[in-house]
């Protein structure tokens, strides 16, 4: 018997509800997903059971039933077998975890996580039952949820985790229209890798096979990798792929600035058709100090104190020779602040490489309510766009909402649509386009703020969002100019500490 998309969903959420109260909501995600994913591959076990007894009977032996099954669940690990027991429960899903980790070591190793389930000051047992028996009224074999409905299931619950966590939220996931306009301009192919240097919880590598299923293409042919410096989230990323029956793919844990897990057999950075992320933001203390001796740093080292540019290089450097093409979302500041970023963003703009430039609305961000753009850049660019780059101003595309601000599939759309056409998508009130000359830009000091190109949004639609970025463009300026002389006072021999600027 199959159950509807909104009976999934409220049955699940019925489980992550269970856990309220003692648990934090922002560890909901840390135990619902474990007990998701055993839950899900304990009933497909079940169910690639009988459906081999049905076919041998008496027949059936342990080497052909092998055959049937996905994963092997050792004697003692299914759902039904552990969650009955009433003493130590926690610990021995523990033990369970990494019997069934054990068992299948080139897939599962490591999938459900770190959590402690023996610590009953973080999950009382009283939570733990209470999650199990929510559980136990779901079936979540693929005969009763499909994987269709399995994943939009999944992508429900992260979603309402993400409401629950606040600010907490941007470490794992990003508004799903975003995830979908970058997808929509890089436009993945059957047969192409894509690499997200910063995958979360998986939505943008989902996303891009969703894309390919829905447009009638392959996607068993795409290949998808990952890395994540966060255990808990690349344990949901893995699960996430594969709910959404995506076999192909290599999710790997660590700290990408520092140490890049995807190398070629030369020892070089690997290379990929599409890379796209959603990295944080501003990164302090990101591992300046390795990156003077960097291949990825191909137009310089960035501040020490703000890792933005630091995960652009790496992008660009990971994007494979011809069809390599690159998304990133980052904050308006690396469209104009100075210093080392204004020399890596020269680079970036004379190697030609950056190819445009899309201004989001503001307060789309569980972190941060300040308005963010895309980069995109490409390894060969048309030829229409060589020496240009293209601006889209995108801030009116937005749905108001109580806490957060949201793009309807119209608005997603009509960006795609001006980045293909490199024209405003629907005339007035649309997106302001255009295509603007490398000598304009150089002209402007290789300043890259949307509005010193096309006419960005009228003031009635500023908001607070929109009041910080400006702030911060024009401290900046205020900033530059004022090294610029206060260098020239220490040259002239003139203390500056009448000014008070502190003697080196």
């Amino acid at each position: 018997m199959t159950i509807t998309q909104h009976e999934l969903e409220s049955r699940l959420w019925d489980a992550a509800n269970a856990l309220r109260g003692p648990v934090d909501p922002a560890d909901f995600k840390t135990y619902v997903f474990p007990m998701l994913f055993w839950k899900w591959v304990s009933d497909t076990w079940a169910q690639e059971h009988d459906t081999a007894f049905d076919r041998y009977g008496d027949e059936l032996d342990d080497e052909i039933e092998a055959e049937f099954h996905r994963f092997e669940l050792p004697e003692g690990t299914r759902w039904s077998e552990v969650t009955e027991k009433v003493t130590n429960l926690g610990a021995e899903i523990a033990k369970t975890f990494q019997r069934i980790e054990k068992a299948n070591p080139r897939s599962l190793a490591g999938v459900f996580g770190d959590a402690s389930w023996g610590n009953q000051e973080r999950i009382p047992e009283s939570a733990l039952l209470g999650l199990i028996r929510a559980f136990n009224k779901i079936t979540l074999d693929p005969s009763t949820v499909s994987h269709d409905l399995l994943g939009a299931g999944y992508e429900y619950l992260l979603k309402n985790f993400a409401d629950e966590s606040g600010k907490k939220a941007g470490e794992f996931f990003t508004p799903r229209e975003v995830v979908n306009l970058l997808v929509g301009i890089l436009q993945p192919e059957p047969g192409e890798s894509v690499y997200d240097p910063a995958c979360g919880s998986g939505g943008m590598l989902v996303a891009t096979i969703n894309q390919l299923r829905e447009s009638g293409k392959d996607h068993r042919t795409l290949r998808a990798y990952g890395q994540e410096i966060n255990l808990t989230t690349a344990s949901i990323a893995r699960m996430n792929l594969f709910l959404h029956e995506i076999e192909d793919f290599d999710i790997k844990r660590g700290d990408t600035l520092r140490a890049p897990a995807f190398k070629a057999t030369s020892g070089a950075l690997r290379q990929f058709d599409t890379v796209i992320a959603n990295p944080p933001f501003s990164l302090t203390n990101w591992g300046a100090d390795r990156w003077p001796s960097d291949p990825r740093a191909i137009c310089g080292v960035p501040p020490a104190k703000n890792g933005d540019y630091a995960f652009v290089q790496h992008m660009v450097s990971s994007m494979k020779p011809g069809s390599g093409r690159v998304g990133v979302v980052m904050p308006h500041g690396v469209l104009f602040r100075g210093g080392a970023e204004a020399n890596i963003r020269q680079g970036l703009i004379e190697k030609d490489l950056l190819e445009a430039v899309v201004g989001l609305p503001s307060n789309l961000f569980y972190s941060t309510p300040i308005p963010a753009c895309l980069l995109i850049f490409r390894h060969q660019k048309p030829v229409e766009r060589k020496e240009h780059v293209l601006f889209i101003d995108g801030s009116t595309r937005f749905v108001k909402g109580k806490k957060q601000n949201r793009m309807s599939e119209g608005d997603v759309s009509a960006l795609i649509k001006a980045y293909q056409t490199g024209g405003a998508p629907d005339g007035d009130g649309g997106a302001n386009v255009r295509l603007v000359p490398f000598a304009e830009i150089q002209q402007n000091a290789f300043d890259l703020n949307i509005g010193r190109y096309i006419k960005v949004s009228a003031e009635e639609t500023a908001d607070l969002g929109a009041a910080l970025v400006a702030y911060a463009d024009a401290r900046q300026h205020r900033m530059d100019a004022e090294a610029v002389v206060f260098e020239r006072l220490a040259a002239a021999g003139i203390d500056l500490s009448m000014f008070g600027v502190p003697s080196e």
